[in-house]
Parts: structure tokens; sequence; C-alpha cells
């Protein structure tokens, strides 16, 4: 589906935003941990409990430790972990106060609470319960003419979790506090490895999955990025493409995704040289959409 006019123009009324006070000014710095910006979770509802991604020689291994809980997926864990990751650069801290209510903690997810079957505060329970019930393992698998070699690290996301919240009355302060306590590895991982974005893109991109994914990777990717390169579509849909086939087809259908979903980044993110090229996505050298000279 492509963009329509009103969704363009609401992009870039953020956009403007974003230009005229930068992240930091604003007060809108967030973070993302490395590992799960290189690939990504799940983007739909699956029965599966193990979600596995590739990204080159980086592969991603989420695990539902609760089969009866099930996978995180969507945009609302993507939120989720953004809060996360900059609470955790923020206070130095592994247990983390989640709001004062549920409104409040929606609220600095960028979401408004409303109820009902589909509505957003039940989605927001079932998917801290989900993301804080799960395990990550990266790892880094390299052959050469000796063998294979594998380096890996496994970690839980929180060692626990207290979910206080009252969905019937999302504004009532709740008698005890609702908290998360990040795993020491997954802490680590946050704060020796941040990602910056900027918060308003998430929040004006936070309908798509899709496009939180690209925005956090491309921000991060060309940190680094010194000369043209080219990705396959095919590399692309193994570490972006949750719900895809891997066939001819399946690849047809993430790119014209991707390129859709690209088209928004760009909005909010108008310095990334990103272009279809002719054979796969082609990177160009770009401003990053943080400034590197940032102190954490």
């Amino acid at each position: 589906m492509l963009p329509t006019p009103k969704s363009i123009g609401k992009l870039i009324s953020e956009a403007l935003a974003m230009e005229s006070e930068e992240a930091i000014e604003a007060g809108k710095l967030g973070f993302m941990a490395r590992g799960l910006v290189q690939a990504t979770m799940p983007h739909k509802k699956t029965t599966a409990l193990i979600h596995h991604r590739v990204n080159g020689d980086y592969h991603l291994t989420i695990s539902a430790m609760n089969p009866t809980v099930g996978l995180p997926y969507g945009s609302v864990p993507r939120l989720l972990l953004a809060w996360l990751a900059t609470e955790a650069i923020t206070t130095r801290n592994r247990e983390l106060i989640l709001g004062d209510s549920m409104s409040d903690f929606m609220r600095q997810l960028g979401m408004a609470p409303t109820g009902g079957r589909w509505g957003s505060i039940p989605r927001l329970k079932s998917q801290a319960s989900k993301l804080f019930s799960s395990a990550i393992q990266c790892s880094f698998v390299t052959k050469d003419d000796s063998g294979q070699r594998t380096a890996l690290q496994n970690m839980l996301i929180a060692d626990s979790a207290n979910l206080w919240w009252e969905p019937q009355n999302p504004g009532q302060q709740s008698l005890f506090e609702s908290t998360v306590k990040l795993s020491e590895a997954f802490y680590n991982e946050i704060t020796d490895n941040p990602v910056p974005i900027d918060m308003r893109a998430l929040f004006a991109l936070k309908k798509s999955p899709l496009a939180l994914d690209i925005y956090c990777w491309l921000t991060y990717r060309m940190s680094y990025l010194r000369n043209p390169t080219s990705i396959p579509w095919e590399a692309l849909q193994g570490q972006f493409g949750s719900g895809y086939p891997m066939t001819s087809q399946g690849t047809r259908d993430f790119k014209k995704a991707f390129l859709t979903q690209l088209k928004k980044v760009q909005v909010v993110y108008p310095d990334c040289n990103a272009d279809e090229g002719a054979s796969g996505l082609l990177l160009r050298r770009s401003k990053t959409h943080i400034p590197k000279s940032i102190e954490l």
C-alpha cells in the first residue's frame, strides 16, 4: 500500500519539527540496542516460538521462554525496546520504573490509551509480557578453509518484570510500581553498543514495524558507511523480511514493501541517500540522523 497524501503530510510536519530542533535540544534523543537493529523481531503475529534473522555473518534468534505467551511482534515491542534502551542509558540502572500509571507510560511510548479488544491498552500489556518473556541469542558464524567458527551470546531481555497496571483505569496510579529489571547481559549490550535515534522519528513511523526497522538500521548504517554499497534484496529480506517466503515472488513482494516504507523513512530522515539500485538497495554516504559527537 502506497503512503496516502494525508499520512505523508503528517510525516512532513514531523520532519519539519525535527529539522527546526535537533533531538538533543528537544529532549527526544533515544537509543536502540545494536543487536536488534542489525536484525529484527517479527512484524506480524506468529505461532512459531523461535524467530531467526540473518545479516551477513550475524544471526539473531529470539525465543519465547513461555509457549503460552509467545513471541513479541509489531510496532509496540520496538517502541518498548527504544524506551528500555533510552532509560537504561539515562539512569545507568538495570531496574526501570514503567511510569506512574499506564497512561503515563503509554505517553512516553508515543501511544494514546484506548480500550476494547483491539485497543492500545491490551496490546501494550500483551506485547510487554511477550517481550519480557523472551530470550535472545546474538551470534557470528564465519567460514574459512579451516572450517566454521561461531561466537555467540545468550541473554534474557529481563530478569524480572512486575506489570501492576490497571487496564480498566489506565490513568490511575497503581498501589505498586510497575517495573522491569533488565538482565545484566542485555543491559550491557544496550549500554556498550547503543544506536542513537530520534524518538520523534519512531513516533512518526510507529504504524509500520518495517518502517521503524528501516529507520533504525539506516541511521546506524550511515554512521560508518564510507563508500557506495549495494545490498542485494535477498540479503535484506533475510535481515528484515519477516513473513515473506524466500522465493522469487516472496523477494519481489518484500522489495515492494521495503521501498514503500523507505519513502516514509526518507520524509523524516531526508539526508538518507538510499535508493533502488540495479540489483539491490544502493546506499551512499549520508549525514547521520543524530550527530556523531553526542556524549553518552
